[in-house]
């Protein structure tokens, strides 16, 4: 009786695509515990000495992503976001 040899791996026919991470986006934003999309302020490159002590404050601050249509598209251009923890 002939056996049938097994292949390794994973069937073809159950194949999930991955989808790609656009990293740019994945850097600008970051999802809280709650499930809130972040962002950081901008203006914060340089020529730091010639803004006052309450720009610089106001600009460590982080903000909420609040219209759906950026949250959406940013879900797609990101879609792992938030999922795996950085230790």
């Amino acid at each position: 009786m002939a056996r049938k040899s097994k292949k390794r791996g994973k069937n073809k026919k159950n194949k999930k695509f991955k989808m790609k991470t656009h990293k740019a986006t994945a850097k600008r934003f970051r999802l809280t515990g709650g499930g809130k999309l972040v962002r950081p302020k901008g203006n914060q490159g340089h020529f730091r000495r010639r803004k006052s002590k309450r720009v610089k404050r106001e600009i460590t601050k982080v903000f909420e992503v609040s219209a759906d249509k950026h949250r959406k598209t940013i879900r797609r251009l990101a879609p792992y976001l938030g999922k795996y923890k950085k230790k």
